[in-house]
């Protein structure tokens, strides 16, 4: 008998499976809702979030079966109402996808079945969440409860990034009802893998291990995006995948039963392996994507017969049959922007696949002749090879073809178990001085989808080209612009950074300086450029240095429009690490700053640093020199000194945006190097002068410490540290409320502008 079959969804997942299901004999007519570019064969208008409308289709259309794709429809009940109307359906029931619907279920499950996972709790209020936060003693992942387009897991650095991420979730709701309930969990640490199995409502069928790139920069660097690529199987984890069957799925998979909620459908678990045993990181209850695109190749077995079996609860007369000695791989080609604003309708060239590549569709279209794209993760390539290293090379041969100013792609898939490299008489040369050629290489394959998910519809020509190109036409609004330079360096922060192993704050910092030091101007970053030096280049550093930067760049709504990465063995000692970089603004000239009104009687108002920002590391190494830096931090035990140094220099964008666009400000004052005493006066008008009251704010308690170890006197720690003022703004008096009112974080009046000349400090 043949089977028609209808499947739902539009991605590459949906592509990989309607592919798998056509080398069936067994398949009749075959649909697919709503599809891409790929399935254009097979294409139907149904609205997925119709119901009654896929119910009619299938009814019409005698459909034997409807495979569900995306977790949504299946979340929403897509399976249950099919049911009703006696359709078969390969898809879990809402109360079984539940196991991916809420975060908070799915640990409260694992935990009754004894599943091991991470110490965990859930919260929706802001206030009980930072508590349980403060009191936690270890580093956290915080997710949204809900589904979130692969998007709704924050992953943290810093105790200040996790509050930020809890804040956005749970006050400003950025992702939604999906946030409205927060997971906190215990950051595992190992090697992570995902584990696919088939089930029946009664028994499970595992079909194989496979690894994904959730993050969208090289050497897993940037946002969570969907998934940059993956590969099946896993190197060297074929002896304990029955262990992780037992544990993970044949678990769940009684515990569905027993709740009275029998699971039918594809059910993976992703895993951390960590040194302590294998804990859950989460369930899915779909095929995932791309996974699907490496799962589904390496099965030699049919797969409509096997789809078939489970939605018939006849798994145990089947038998899966895995190809051996075969690696799969896949590489997802993603549009600029990705993931925050991809570039949308890029034409698709042609593409000439060699023996053992494939390319699936994901966010495709047909527009007249032409495909074109329609969302961030545009295509897959994928092929197998005898083992991972040469699946890769044969996906890499199409991928790297395939790469423009609009498309991009991480050029690390695999990275952990093979790691491409650079070879020939160029590199063995360059070894000989003392430079890897191989390293370079790998850094710059490494940071290239950071770099790109900055850039917008501004660039022209950036990661890659000889020199950054963007466009001015987005000045077209600022009447009369000028453009704002400034360039600075992290300094010596680097050396703590490396005693620690905290490098993403870093690349946050020099950008976040960059967008403070034009900002004293009145001017809106517009894009930057960087320099990493090493005396030996560490690919995973530089990445996690870029990363930074890109997230910080994504923040201030600017582009990393390019850089250097230099290797000079000569130069600087080994271990050193030298970060700088170039920032552009733009301000109508109307705007900038400072007014040539500020006079005798404005006030300076104060707002709070985040810690040391970018100066006075070398007194801090030298008065911290012996000291364990994960030491509690006296006066603040929430923190160890070491996490109170690296605090990252923070931006003030966002909190004076509103009061400089209502014109509240005369002047800015970025406290760097030289403290409140030396940076007030370079905004000054001559025959002015300012009186700081350092009794109208208390310093935190790194620079209490500081200060006291270095035996600092009170005008040396203001000359020398900015004590918890990283920027001042200059006030009218008249002004004052409004301007406090427009800033969205507490302020302090910390002095005034008087006659004169210098800052004079005053202890009230």
């Amino acid at each position: 008998m043949k089977v028609n079959v209808l499947v739902i969804g539009s991605g590459g997942r949906e592509h990989a499976i309607t592919t798998a299901l056509s080398t069936s004999p067994r398949l009749g007519e075959l649909n697919v809702a709503p599809g891409n570019a790929g399935t254009i064969a097979h294409n139907v208008d149904i609205d997925v979030t119709d119901f009654e409308a896929i119910a009619s289709f299938c009814v019409d259309r005698s459909i034997d079966l409807v495979v569900v794709g995306p977790e949504q429809p299946l979340v929403s009940g897509l399976a249950d109402s099919l049911s009703e109307a006696g359709i078969r359906c390969f898809g879990p029931s809402a109360a079984a996808a539940q196991l991916e619907g809420s975060k908070s279920f799915a640990r409260e499950f694992a935990a009754r079945h004894g599943i091991p996972g991470p110490r965990c709790e859930s919260f929706t209020s802001v206030e009980s969440a930072l508590k349980w936060l403060h009191d936690f003693d270890g580093r956290v992942v915080v997710k949204a409860d809900g589904l979130a387009g692969g998007k709704g897991v924050i992953i943290p650095e810093t105790r200040v990034e996790a509050e930020r991420a809890i804040f956005d979730l749970l006050s400003a709701r950025t992702m939604g009802d999906a946030g409205a309930t927060v997971v906190l969990e215990e950051r595992l640490e190992g090697e992570e893998l995902s584990l696919f199995g088939i089930a029946d409502g009664a028994d499970v069928i595992s079909l194989g291990t496979a690894q994904d790139h959730k993050r969208v920069g090289d050497g897993d660097t940037g946002p969570n995006t969907g998934g940059m690529g993956a590969f099946s199987p896993v190197p060297g984890k074929a002896d304990i995948e029955p262990e992780l069957v037992e544990r993970f799925l044949r678990a769940a998979v009684s515990g569905m039963a027993a709740e009275g909620t029998p699971y039918v459908g594809v059910l993976y678990a992703g895993i951390m392996l960590t040194d302590s045993g294998p804990r859950l990181i989460e369930y899915n209850c779909r095929f995932g994507d791309p996974e699907a695109q490496v799962i589904l190749p390496l099965l030699d077995s049919d797969v409509l017969e096997l789809v078939l079996a489970a939605a018939d609860g006849n798994l145990a007369k089947t038998d899966v049959k895995i190809v051996d000695g075969v690696t799969a791989a896949t590489v997802v080609v993603a549009a600029a922007g990705y993931p925050t604003s991809p570039a949308m309708a890029i034409p698709i060239p042609e593409i000439h696949a060699p023996a053992g590549v494939s390319v699936i569709h994901s966010s495709t279209r047909v527009d007249g002749d032409q495909v074109v794209s329609c969302g961030g993760r545009v295509l897959n390539v994928v092929g197998t090879g005898t083992d991972l290293a040469a699946a890769l090379d044969n996906v890499y041969s199409v991928v790297d073809e395939m790469r423009s100013d609009q498309l991009f792609a991480r050029s690390d898939i695999g990275w952990r178990h093979a790691p491409r490299s650079v070879t020939g008489s160029a590199a063995t040369a360059y070894a000989q001085a003392g430079v890897s050629l191989d390293a370079a290489a790998e850094v710059g394959d490494r940071i290239a989808g950071a770099v790109i998910s900055t850039h917008d519809e501004r660039v022209v020509a950036g990661h890659g080209s000889f020199g950054g190109v963007f466009d001015l036409a987005s000045l077209s609004g600022l009447d009369d612009p000028l453009l704002v330079a400034t360039t600075d360096g992290v300094g010596t922060k680097t050396i703590l950074a490396e005693q620690i192993d905290s490098w993403e704050g870093i690349g946050a910092d020099i950008v976040n300086h960059g967008v403070n030091d034009v900002l004293v101007q009145g001017a809106s970053p517009l894009f930057f450029l960087d320099t990493v030096a090493a005396a030996s280049l560490d690919a995973t550093v530089v990445a996690r240095i870029v990363g930074g930067m890109a997230e910080a760049c994504r923040a201030a709504g600017c582009v990393l429009i390019g850089g250097e990465t230099a290797e000079m063995p000569d130069v600087l000692s080994t271990g050193a690490v030298d970060v700088s970089g170039t920032m552009i603004g733009a301000v109508d000239r109307a705007n900038l700053l400072p007014r040539t009104s500020i006079a005798p009687g404005d006030l300076l108002v104060g707002l709070a640093s985040s810690g040391l920002h970018t100066n006075g590391y070398s007194l801090a190494r030298k008065v911290l020199s012996g000291m364990d830096l994960h030491d509690p931090l006296p006066g603040d035990e929430d923190v160890s000194i070491g996490q109170a140094l690296l605090a990252v220099h923070r931006s003030y964008l966002q909190p004076l945006k509103q009061a400089l666009a209502d014109d509240l400000i005369s002047g800015l004052v970025h406290i760097t190097g030289g403290g409140l005493v030396e940076n007030i006066p370079r905004v000054l008008p001559e025959g002015c002068g300012a009186i700081v009251e350092t009794s109208s704010w208390t310093w935190p308690p790194l620079f209490r410490f500081l200060v006291g170890l270095a035996g600092l006197h009170r005008v040396e720690a203001h000359q020398t540290l900015n004590l918890g003022i990283g920027m001042v703004a200059i006030v009218a008096p008249d002004q004052l409320d409004r301007a406090q009112q427009a800033i969205p974080e507490p302020t302090k009046v910390i002095g005034r502008v008087v006659k004169g000349r210098g800052v004079a400090l005053a202890s009230g």
